[in-house]
């Protein structure tokens, strides 16, 4: 497969306008971190935005951080750490899960809109989006939105782009919203819960007025990662040391008609929540399938006792809004969540899978009529010979 690997944005743009002439489909990626999600792209090149990196724009006092989409996550990190600042919406870096090295870059987390444990306080990352640069399937370079906070200009293709998993057009730059980092952060931490009970108490921290920032559920063979022998069920503070230290008694207060709890402080809270935003205490073989499910909190007990049964194993975040469940690559396991999923009136997708199963069975759910039809309008007018990352999400789209 030819692959090319401009280091800027005209580069870009003439490699994709010469394969919209060709009608040659392109295999869009950064760094190649998340290539073995969804389906794999039906495509005759690769480009890759990895070489089209820097920052280039950072003023911390506005609060606004713009870099070239393949500038690496990590040197994003180093750079807001030094000002005393952080990415809000905690992004994961699945690239253990997927096999995968070599450093995720800001335009797949933004194509892919990952999120992470703080979504349930500070909205996902397509919300801090501001602006973005990109080409769209003819070369045509086009952008939305701009480099201030308060930004009504134009179409909010920033919106549009987030989680299109690089199939409308090709992000080159992004600009967003950054925020103070945390000056400490601790967990009010529960042993031995079952699910239910569970986010009865995460639903009970989180509607509190103290500001939980992670709120998740580790039943005991995803607890048992982090060293625990039971069940472990999280909620997180993050702030000043000394609000810290006050919230997190309060809530210790609230929760104590769910047991005794125990306050988990500064590193051994971090290195637990990087576990549950990354899914490292999700224990996989190497052929299981990775469902990533979102439904109503009240219903993820459900969702996850039913996978449970059927032969996954899972934890819950978001205060039992998100499961991320591994378990064979088999159409039984698979009907069982997706139905159970269904009931719950969630929505999943199959963040992994062998690869036979990749390339013939649905990654995501499919489309009611009329949103398809939505979505083949968007596809047509942004890469109307479909030449951007095909098949990646939908069979022959």
């Amino acid at each position: 497969m030819n692959a090319a690997a401009p280091a800027d944005e005209a580069g870009i743009a003439a490699a994709i306008g010469d394969a919209y002439a060709a009608r040659e489909p392109l295999l869009v990626q950064g760094a190649g971190t998340k290539a073995a999600m969804l389906r794999p792209a039906q495509a005759a090149r690769t480009l890759s935005t990895v070489n089209c990196s820097g920052i280039t724009l950072y003023s911390p006092g506005e609060l606004v951080f713009a870099a070239r989409a393949g500038t690496r996550l990590a040197d994003i990190e180093a750079t807001l750490a030094a000002a005393g600042q952080h990415m809000i919406a905690e992004p994961p870096d699945f690239s253990e899960l997927l096999g995968a090295t070599g450093g995720q870059t800001l335009g797949g987390i933004v194509a892919t809109n990952l999120s992470g444990p703080r979504r349930i306080a500070a909205g996902a990352v397509r919300d801090h989006v501001l602006g973005v640069r990109a080409v769209n399937g003819t070369g045509e370079v086009i952008h939305s939105g701009g480099r201030v906070l308060k930004n009504v200009t134009g179409l909010d293709l920033c919106k549009l782009l987030a989680g299109s998993q690089g199939t409308l057009a090709v992000l080159t730059e992004i600009t967003f919203k950054v925020l103070p980092a945390p000056e400490d952060s601790c967990s009010v931490v529960l042993r031995g819960l079952e699910p239910p009970e569970a986010v009865a108490a995460l639903a009970a921290a989180i509607g509190s007025p103290f500001g939980v920032s992670g709120a998740a559920y580790l039943p005991p063979s995803a607890a048992a990662r982090l060293g625990a022998h039971s069940s472990l069920t999280l909620a997180r503070i993050e702030d000043f040391a000394s609000s810290v230290l006050y919230r997190s008694e309060r809530i210790r207060t609230l929760l104590g008609e769910f047991g005794r709890s125990e306050i988990w402080p500064g590193d051994a809270s971090v290195a637990a929540w990087d576990a549950i935003r990354d899914a490292s205490v999700l224990k996989t073989e190497p052929d299981d399938a990775v469902w990533r499910v979102s439904v109503r909190p009240s219903r993820g007990p459900d969702v996850l006792q039913a996978a449970c049964e059927a032969g996954a194993r899972g934890y819950l975040d978001w205060a039992g809004g998100l499961l991320m469940l591994a378990g064979a690559a088999t159409e039984e396991l698979h009907a069982a969540i997706t139905d159970a999923v269904r009931r719950a009136g969630g929505v999943w997708w199959v963040l992994r899978a062998p690869a036979a199963w990749r390339a013939n069975a649905a990654m995501v759910p499919p489309e009611v009529p009329a949103l398809a039809a939505i979505t083949r309008r968007v596809k047509a007018a942004l890469d109307p010979a479909g030449i951007l990352n095909p098949g990646r999400m939908f069979a022959g789209v």
